[in-house]
């Protein structure tokens, strides 16, 4: 049985365990679960699993290529004898408490670990919010161990128990444990490592011995004086997965791109975290830390969203439990595909939960994946309904947008009209390609749905307003033209598709064109989407008529997907941004003005040089 299954069937005792820490917290009139944060924290350890399928050969093909040639001593009948396990265990301990250390100590290992300590809440949900990049430095800390003969599978074991005896101790329900707290790493131990308090900073880093940080000199007791303030100093405010992971690596890389010496680009991911070269922290300065200013992340969410989350939640977690089960003895391009559409879930989850999107958009967006994967599979009968149903999608949430309450007034019902229209000619022209023989009529019905395109990107603008853009979408139409018909295009489709190509350079043109004028996320937004229709065409005319591409599916349909919402998210964007009363002033003039997207990422904020601050 792999790791990965054995989290699956560890999954149901630790949704019991958070179940019983709920209701003792409701009891005890002392909640410490808030939904959306929860389900961020879920959501980042699925993650951290999925992700694992991936960087199998760091975290065990390395320590076994260390094992079988560079071992020191070979004893495997001492190392699978009960005190050669116990020593194993105290062994990985010990090497993960010096792990952990430097993972609060130097920034590039703190930009994996910061992961698990940017919820501001502290329950056993937060136990399972797990980085899903610690695996491309953190083998490096066990290499003692397969010096030492170690085998991989005891090293795996204990590895496992290591990590699933964490999970307890992550909790607020229980207090003081007397003489266990002075020899493990209890609850009241780990709240202290997970308190940002200046007294609590970077201390009590043990695994399940908290002995280690007693010899290092880095062990704190819970002062009942002083409650613990969780999270990081450098504050998320976000419930995206991805940005989570990326955060600190960002500002990192922010700070070693701007350095100008060549010995400070390297310094910041080596140094603690916070620590900022001279130069940079003058060019780009930072507010210093306050607990007085540090506010609780939590983003009103509507009943309805809620219901949604949850919905979506019970139906991530079922599907990733299945995706794992099956993982370690299926191909990795069928693994990448099924990670891609859970990364989309996930993604979009986080999204609404953030009032970033619509639970619409997240389901356009879902369905886009779902048809993308279905396709590459070969499960037809799936992406029959898929493809479809992606774009019925896109035309309710028009709808849905334009003649919500809060959008009265704001849409015009021409460029309204013009872009349903684009919407349903594409789902009829997704509809003919999914037959045999529909070639004509599938691209007769993207034809027009691009001409919508190209009238709706016009609204309140001139034809073409950036020549340049103009000439380079012609001469990447000209040049993809030719490619096709040197590469075997048939005589009876050079016009059509000559005509299609025209139309679809003529509509990134104008989406391009428009972008210059507006100079908004929005306008964007719309023009990025139109170069992916551009790209989405080009390898969908390649596949068809020159040579076969691999995994023609998955790069047709994601980037046609990624067209088609990229569009409407800018189009509706655009929009929402407008006051009512300025649209009813100056018509569809008004309604094409500028706007700026807001964004829900605070600054970091950073201390010098404390560990948790970026």
């Amino acid at each position: 049985m792999s790791p990965s299954q054995i989290i699956v069937l560890a999954t149901p005792v630790f949704f019991l365990l958070i179940a019983i820490e709920l209701a003792v917290g409701y009891r005890r009139q002392r909640n410490t679960y808030r939904l959306a944060d929860a389900v961020s924290s879920i959501s980042l350890g699925m993650l951290s699993q999925t992700s694992a399928v991936f960087t199998r050969l760091l975290r065990i093909g390395i320590y076994t290529a260390l094992f079988e040639h560079v071992a020191l001593w070979r004893n495997d009948a001492f190392w699978t004898s009960l005190p050669g396990w116990l020593l194993a265990l105290v062994f990985y301990d010990l090497c993960y408490y010096w792990l952990h250390r430097m993972g609060h100590e130097s920034a590039v290992l703190w930009a994996a670990h910061a992961v698990h300590h940017q919820s501001q809440d502290y329950n056993l949900s937060t136990a399972l919010r797990q980085t899903s990049s610690g695996a491309l430095l953190g083998w490096i800390f066990y290499v003692p161990m397969a010096l030492a003969g170690v085998p991989p599978l005891v090293f795996g074991v204990v590895a496992l128990i290591d990590l699933l005896y964490q999970f307890w101790v992550h909790t607020e329900q229980v207090g003081k444990l007397g003489w266990f707290d002075r020899w493990f790493c209890s609850p009241s131990n780990h709240r202290v490592h997970h308190a940002v308090n200046d007294a609590y900073l970077d201390k009590n880093y043990g695994g399940i011995l908290i002995l280690w940080d007693r010899v290092f000199g880095t062990f704190k007791d819970e002062d009942d004086q002083e409650k613990c303030v969780y999270g990081t100093r450098g504050l998320l405010n976000s419930w995206d997965p991805l940005w989570a992971n990326a955060q600190v690596y960002a500002g990192l890389a922010h700070d070693s791109w701007h350095a100008r010496s060549w010995l400070d680009k390297l310094k910041v991911w080596v140094k603690p975290p916070g620590w900022r070269p001279a130069d940079v922290a003058e060019r780009f300065p930072k507010p210093a830390f306050s607990m007085a200013q540090m506010q609780l992340y939590h983003p009103p969410m509507s009943r309805a969203a809620q219901w949604f989350a949850l919905v979506q939640f019970a139906l991530l977690l079922a599907v990733v439990a299945a995706f794992l089960w099956q993982a370690d003895a299926a191909p990795l391009a069928r693994n990448a595909i099924w990670f891609a559409v859970l990364l989309t879930v996930q993604w979009s989850l986080g999204a609404v939960m953030q009032g970033r999107i619509t639970a619409l958009m997240a389901l356009m967006l879902q369905s886009g994946a779902l048809a993308t994967a279905t396709s590459a599979m070969g499960f037809m009968e799936w992406h029959w309904l898929f493809k479809p149903l992606t774009m019925v999608f896109a035309l309710v949430l028009v709808a849905a947008s334009a003649y919500s309450p809060s959008a009265r007034g704001q849409f015009n019902p021409k460029t309204l009209l013009l872009l349903a229209a684009a919407l349903a000619g594409s789902l009829a022209g997704d509809v003919f390609l999914m037959f045999q023989g529909f070639f004509i009529p599938g691209l007769v019905s993207f034809l027009v749905a691009h001409l919508f395109y190209v009238a709706l990107f016009k609204s309140g603008q001139a034809w073409f307003p950036h020549r340049g853009a103009l000439a380079a979408t012609l001469g990447i139409g000209v040049a993809m033209y030719a490619f096709l018909w040197t590469g075997g295009l048939p005589p009876a489709l050079r016009a059509p598709v000559a005509a299609y190509v025209l139309v679809i350079a003529l509509m990134a043109a104008q989406a391009i064109g428009r972008a210059t004028v507006l100079r908004d996320a929005p306008s964007l937004l719309v023009a990025v989407g139109a170069g992916f229709f551009m790209l989405s065409d080009s390898l969908l005319a390649t596949n068809r008529f020159v040579m076969p591409l691999p995994m023609a599916q998955v790069w047709v349909l994601a980037t046609y997907y990624a067209a088609q919402a990229l569009i409407v998210s800018g189009w509706l964007a655009s929009k929402a941004s407008v006051p009512a009363t300025a649209v009813q002033r100056t018509g569809a003039a008004g309604e094409e003005g500028r706007t700026h997207m807001a964004r829900d990422r605070a600054p970091n904020i950073a201390p010098g040089t404390a560990s948790r601050s970026s």
